[in-house]
């Protein structure tokens, strides 16, 4: 939030809700998750047979390992920008302006 702490103070003083502003950053979060997701499981789909040979017993094309790690990933993410949010619409307008 401290980068963008004056624009959340405007936003606050200009009659935005708190459940506005958590939305809003919620959303732009899972924008950056969802795209280093994507990038993530294509590169790994693309190195996981360099490394195959290494690994004993474990498939190469396991989908379940794939898409349970990127659902992990999804929660861990969305849950530590849960937090700055909560505290972003939670804040005073004049303090955030006058300290943004």
């Amino acid at each position: 939030m401290g980068q963008r702490a004056r624009e959340i103070g405007i936003r606050l003083a200009l009659g935005a809700q708190s459940g506005d502003v958590l939305l809003m950053v919620l959303k732009q979060s899972a924008l950056v998750i969802t795209m280093g997701l994507v990038l993530g499981l294509f590169s790994s789909f693309l190195l996981v047979r360099l490394i195959t040979n290494l690994l004993f017993g474990v498939n190469a094309n396991a989908p379940a390992a794939f898409g349970s790690m990127a659902l992990i990933l999804a929660l861990i993410g969305l849950i530590a920008s849960y937090i700055p949010a909560r505290h972003a619409a939670a804040v005073d307008p004049i303090v955030a302006m006058r300290n943004g």
